[in-house]
């Protein structure tokens, strides 16, 4: 069996030996251009010539919970494209929204400002009933959030593109369920696969669509949000704030006014990081259920995009 590793900006020798060590026999090592023919590719970010130079690959397997990077290339056919289920992530994804919910709705950062300046102010407490959170997007990760939401007792909403069910979620679906989803919320959190569908869907009409002081925490993509229609409404007072951790162009650039707005609270693409060692006894898991003929979680509707 042989595997090769193929992940920009990444340190390939810890994945090489953990790998290794998971995969006693198998032939592990880095991509170079001309490397011979190898039966699993574990990815992220490659270059279009690695997967033209591998065009009998069974399984390609990205080592983030995202693949619209992955899926804009050309695949060698038949290729399965896997992605991580959870290694760590949904977790991590929780602490990250809910800590980002609760600053906004416990305004520590009007506290900050006071302590800053010596102020001893109190504010008047907020109702959770007030404050109810949606959550776009419902797979492993956004489930996760939405339970862990739930647990703080806020009322929690959740939208997804087919019918689904989630203990202590208001579950709405399909295009004709967007709008009630939205003007049931007054904090949006995205969680959805980048796709042609969800491209953009952040825009100036959905936004203006939630609650009258909304706040918006997007931990997804970049592309989904159109940055301008969100500094418009953040400027007519329709929205109060917003969390983000990803951005059409990444690093952020350091002119762009998310930066600098007094509602915004920027981070570096840092809600979810993946988690090595689990990550790799998880792929080395389906590698070996793959080599038995047995089916495997994660693989991708490359035509739907997750």
């Amino acid at each position: 069996m042989k595997i090769l590793f193929c992940c920009t900006d990444t340190k390939p020798e810890p994945w090489l030996e953990g790998l290794a060590a998971a995969l006693p026999g198998a032939d592990i090592r880095v991509w170079a251009p001309g490397a011979p023919p190898a039966d699993f590719a574990v990815v992220w970010a490659p270059p279009q010539q690695f997967l033209d130079e591998q065009p009998g690959l069974r399984a390609l397997f990205n080592i983030g919970a995202g693949v619209d990077a992955l899926l804009k290339l050309r695949l060698p056919p038949g290729v399965a494209v896997v992605r991580l289920d959870d290694a760590g992530m949904a977790v991590q994804m929780a602490e990250y929204v809910c800590h980002a919910v609760i600053r906004h709705f416990r305004e520590f950062d009007r506290y900050d400002e006071a302590a800053a300046q010596a102020q001893w102010a109190f504010r008047k407490p907020r109702l959770r009933q007030d404050f109810p959170v949606g959550v776009l997007g419902l797979g492993v990760l956004g489930q996760r959030v939405a339970q862990a939401l739930a647990q703080f007792e806020f009322p929690v909403h959740g939208w997804s593109r087919g019918p689904r069910e989630v203990p202590g979620v208001r579950c709405y679906h399909g295009p004709q369920g967007l709008p009630a989803f939205l003007a049931a919320s007054r904090v949006l959190v995205n969680l959805l696969p980048l796709t042609p569908e969800t491209r953009d869907l952040l825009n100036h009409q959905t936004l203006s669509q939630l609650q009258p002081g909304g706040y918006v925490v997007n931990v997804a993509r970049g592309a989904h949000l159109v940055d301008e229609d969100l500094l418009a409404l953040l400027d007519n007072g329709h929205l109060a704030g917003a969390t983000l951790d990803v951005f059409r162009t990444e690093p952020l650039a350091s002119g762009h006014p998310f930066w600098h707005h007094p509602r915004i609270t920027v981070t570096p693409h840092t809600s979810a990081r993946t988690l090595r060692d689990e990550s790799i006894a998880q792929i080395a898991r389906k590698i070996r259920a793959l080599q038995q003929g047995e089916p495997i979680a994660g693989v991708v509707d490359v035509q739907r995009g997750y």
